[in-house]
């Protein structure tokens, strides 16, 4: 690819990549940074899409054994260095885990006992003096928490931008408020005019109707709508970890599938069947500014209706409250949304012999998709099969 005769044709290129989310331009990073000329066709004029809509986490501790945490900490290798280069902030002090019960609590320690031991996850349990130490005992209300020291804090919606600035000036070229409404063989439909490309990489997030509507169709893809908030503390909380509660015992798949989890589950439906109800689970992200990004709820169809529910963000608000042991007030909501309900955490499919959709099925894009992108970029280089979800490590029955 990279000796082809794309280098004098501004219409030709060795990877064209379609959508400049966190996924796409994971693609083109991975291909640029091989000497490979590559386009990003983007129909807006910037990322708008999950990539800038969520907390900005890159979460490896929440992430089950297998292929998804291999890509959690290889992607997590790729932000550091991405970002000291692009100038962006991804902050290292890690996540924080609240329980708020005993159900929640058992989760957290045959985790630690079984899991983390047999997988190598980087964490440690808190409790006592040790979670009474953290921030002057604001939250010693809780009964204990797990500190995740492989996680970061990226502020999306400046990573982002950053990213897409940083790659043009290694040379990719970006097509934004481009529309790609056909490609096959190599070649492109826009409403910039026709383009040719050894590859094409299309990642077009929840949007399964413009491009292969006919592959990805009996596939039953659905997309999730969350409802989000920034906010500020009335007090002074001067947080630089993400925090998350015992509710993500039930929604991540490093805890989720433990017998322990059970118990949660049935906890939340007995005293709060709202929260499962709606979905939620509480995120905290502090932004670079003294702010938090909180959310979320989560909501599954085939589109995502514009009109939030006052219920949801006053459950949000509820929690965290309680969990940071202070007044907040309301800055900014807005809806998050992303694909999902696939065949497993991700597709990456072969369409023709120059064309390949790739497609998250959760909302963990910031999380793996880097890593994801260099597996399959490589895999189009060395002639091998593209990336598949490996079936997971059966999971722990015992406490050690």
């Amino acid at each position: 690819m990279s000796n082809s005769p794309t280098e004098n044709d501004p219409q030709h290129f060795d990877l064209a990549v379609v959508g400049s989310g966190i996924l796409g331009l994971a693609h083109a990073y991975a291909a640029v940074k091989r000497g490979l000329k590559v386009a990003v066709f983007e129909r807006t004029g910037t990322p708008l899409g999950a990539s800038v809509r969520n907390f900005g986490m890159g979460l490896v501790t929440g992430q089950p054994p297998g292929i998804m945490l291999d890509l959690a900490r290889e992607s997590r290798a790729l932000w550091l260095h991405l970002a000291a280069r692009a100038h962006f902030s991804a902050r290292e002090a890690g996540t924080l885990l609240f329980t708020r019960s005993e159900a929640e609590h058992d989760v957290l320690l045959e985790f630690m006992t079984v899991r983390a031991r047999q997988y190598d996850y980087r964490a440690s349990l808190l409790e006592g003096d040790k979670l009474n130490a953290l921030y002057n005992g604001r939250f010693s209300h809780h009964r204990s928490a797990l500190h995740g020291t492989e996680d970061l804090q990226l502020y999306s919606r400046e990573a982002m931008p950053a990213l897409v600035a940083y790659l043009h000036s290694q040379g990719v070229h970006f097509r934004f408020n481009t529309l790609v409404h056909g490609t096959a063989g190599g070649r492109l439909s826009t409403t910039a005019g026709e383009f040719r490309a050894e590859r094409v990489v299309v990642c077009s997030g929840h949007d399964y109707l413009t491009l292969f509507a006919d592959r990805l169709q009996p596939m039953n893809l659905k997309q999730c709508r969350l409802q989000m908030l920034r906010l500020k503390t009335e007090e002074a909380v001067p947080l630089t970890h993400a925090v998350l509660t015992g509710l993500s015992c039930t929604h991540y798949g490093a805890f989720s599938d433990l017998p322990t989890a059970r118990a949660v589950h049935a906890e939340i439906e007995a005293t709060a069947p709202l929260l499962n109800k709606h979905g939620i689970h509480l995120l905290v992200s502090p932004t670079p500014y003294q702010e938090l990004i909180v959310g979320d709820s989560h909501h599954y169809g085939t589109d995502s209706p514009p009109f939030n529910s006052e219920e949801v963000d006053e459950l949000l608000i509820g929690l965290v409250e309680h969990t940071l042991a202070s007044r907040v007030q309301v800055i900014e909501r807005w809806q998050g949304v992303y694909g999902s309900k696939g065949p497993g955490p991700f597709s990456a499919l072969a369409i023709d012999d120059h064309t390949s959709v790739v497609l998250m099925h959760t909302g963990i894009g910031m999380s793996v998709g880097l890593g994801l992108g260099e597996r399959v970029v490589k895999a189009l280089l060395e002639g091998d099969s593209l990336p598949t979800p490996t079936a997971q490590p059966a999971p722990a029955t015992a406490l050690a």
